[in-house]
């Protein structure tokens, strides 16, 4: 993937991506703090390993990136994914204005 200019681009914007809007957002304060002792899951207590955080962040630039290539080389396809994504967020909130 590295001797690939285009794919390598699309993998930069994949983390760029999650770690402006995934990793730095709210699930970032679950993961902050200190370990749990007991797991009862207060307030400034991390309820998240490091591992399992790892787990999470590598999941979620895997599969911007699979939509990122999908975007660029299979625009069909991605519009596809885009609308079974809808599914699920027909009642979130539209982003806030920048």
């Amino acid at each position: 993937m590295r001797s690939d200019p285009v794919r390598s681009e699309l993998a930069r914007e994949a983390k760029s991506i999650v770690a402006l809007c995934f990793r730095n957002g709210p699930i970032e304060d679950v993961h902050a703090g200190q370990l749990c002792p007991t797991c009862v899951g207060g307030k400034g207590y991390s309820r998240i390993t490091d591992e399992e955080m790892q787990l999470i962040m590598r999941n979620a630039v895997n599969q911007v990136y699979r939509l990122l290539v999908l975007k660029l080389e299979n625009p069909n396809e991605y519009e596809l994914q885009i609308q079974f994504g809808n599914r699920y967020t027909q009642h979130w909130d539209d982003p806030d204005s920048i």
